[in-house]
């Protein structure tokens, strides 16, 4: 998703929903978020869950000072007290060692993943321990750059997208699948334009959201 396909795909999405392109007017065009396919990005994902950005970061970068040979198998070579120290969960470790091996022994062929539909992609990932629904739908997105993926169980979209339509609640999962259905082939856009507009949207009181 580069800048071109993001612009072409926001004012597709503009033209259908007019909900969407107030908020486009308010708060402009997200960024790319680009990421490599492979083990180092499923790793990103698993280190992300059920933590802030900001710790997940902090965790990143002391990994990157112990795991300097970026493979499955130099992962695998790393003792978990060492991970431990870097700032893994005991159940992190499980779910990342796991998910190498599986790569490094070839139980899973990721190069694969790049040829298969939306749908096998994520009945692939979810194989694996650590990887539900979510987290394959955002490899699907930024890794492989699929262009009408929407990851309905993330709570910042459910939230942003309540805000955007003026909702009293929040939607579930199966109503912003519903809500977002006419956003196809453009949804991986329409939901990274709902993160930011998460970030930058005025709440019911007229504030910034942060």
């Amino acid at each position: 998703m580069n800048v071109r396909i993001i612009k072409q795909g926001l004012d597709e999405l503009a033209f259908k929903d007019l909900d969407l392109k107030t908020g486009l007017d308010l708060v402009g065009y997200p960024e790319p978020r680009i990421r490599h396919q492979g083990f180092e990005s499923l790793l990103t994902i698993i280190l992300g869950q059920q933590i802030s950005t900001e710790a997940a970061s902090s965790i990143r970068k002391r990994l990157d000072e112990v795991w300097t040979e970026k493979t499955c198998q130099s992962f695998l070579g790393l003792n978990d007290e060492t991970l431990r120290r870097v700032g893994f969960s005991r159940r992190k470790i499980e779910y990342s060692k796991g998910i190498a091996q599986s790569i490094a022994d070839g139980t899973l062929d990721i190069a694969q993943l790049s040829g298969m539909s939306d749908k096998d992609v994520v009945e692939q990932l979810v194989k694996l321990r650590g990887i539900g629904v979510w987290s394959a739908e955002i490899y699907s997105m930024f890794s492989l750059r699929r262009l009408d993926i929407f990851p309905a169980d993330d709570l910042a979209l459910q939230e942003s997208l309540r805000i955007l339509k003026g909702l009293k609640e929040r939607p579930s999962a199966q109503q912003c699948r519903e809500l977002t259905r006419h956003w196809s082939p453009w949804r991986s856009i329409g939901a990274l334009f709902l993160w930011k507009y998460y970030r930058g949207a005025p709440d019911e009181r007229g504030d910034s959201e942060e």
